[in-house]
C-alpha cells in the first residue's frame, strides 16, 4: 500500500482538453459529499458515516494521500487523489477517483487520470502508478485502460462498499511512464498553471 508522501508539492493546477484539476477552495467539499451520496458513486465508495465523508472530501494533504477537485464543462465533477510511496526500493504512485453520475461515460474520468499520472510522471518522477478499481467495475476499468493502465491482478476480498459489509475483489492496475496513451496528454494540450 502506498504510503502518503511526507512533504507534498504545491497544490498543482492541471488543465486538459475539457478537464481541469485544481485544489479544493473553502466551502467546496459540500458539492463532493453530494458527489459522494449519488448511488452511482457510493455503489464503489461505500455509504460513508459522517467522518469517512470527510476525509473523502477534505483537500488537504493527509495520510492517505492528495485529494483534488476534478472540474468538467466549468462544474465541480468529482475528486481525483494521489498518493505516493516514498522508499526508493519500491517508489510509485497510486490514484483514486470518483465523478459524479452526470460526468460519468463521457471521458472525462480518463482525462482526468491521464492529466494526474502525466503530472506524476514529469513532476513528481514516478516511474509507475497503480489504481485498483473493483473488479466488477466494467466501465471503470476500460476508462483505465484508455488512459493505458493494464490489469496486473486480482486483489480478492480486497475492499467492501456493499452495505452488508461484505468484501468483493479488487483489479490492481498500473501504468509505466511510457504507457501513458500519448493521445490524451499531447504536449501543449496539458499545463501545470501557477
Amino acid at each position: 500500500m502506498a504510503q502518503a508522501h511526507s512533504v507534498y508539492p504545491a497544490q498543482p493546477v492541471l488543465a486538459g482538453r475539457r478537464v481541469r484539476i485544481r485544489p479544493g477552495r473553502p466551502g467546496g467539499a459540500e458539492r463532493l459529499r453530494a458527489i459522494l451520496a449519488e448511488p452511482s458513486v457510493s455503489r464503489w465508495w461505500g455509504a460513508a458515516g459522517p467522518a469517512e465523508r470527510e476525509s473523502r472530501t477534505d483537500c488537504a494533504a493527509t495520510t492517505r494521500g492528495f485529494l483534488l477537485v476534478v472540474e468538467a464543462d466549468g462544474e465541480v465533477a468529482g475528486g481525483i487523489q494521489y498518493s505516493e510511496e516514498d522508499d526508493p526500493m519500491y517508489r510509485h504512485a497510486g490514484i483514486d477517483i470518483y465523478l459524479g453520475t452526470r460526468f460519468q461515460g463521457r471521458g472525462a474520468g480518463t482525462e482526468a487520470v491521464a492529466l494526474l499520472a502525466r503530472y506524476l510522471f514529469e513532476e513528481r518522477g514516478h516511474h509507475r502508478i497503480t489504481i485498483d478499481p473493483a473488479a466488477h467495475n466494467e466501465r471503470a476499468i476500460r476508462s483505465y485502460a484508455k488512459a493505458g493502465f493494464r490489469p496486473v491482478g486480482v486483489m480478492f476480498a480486497s475492499t467492501s462498499a456493499d452495505p452488508t459489509g461484505q468484501f468483493h475483489d479488487g483489479l490492481l492496475m498500473d501504468l509505466l511512464r511510457e504507457e501513458l496513451a500519448a493521445e490524451l496528454t499531447v504536449p501543449g494540450q496539458c499545463a501545470w498553471l501557477p
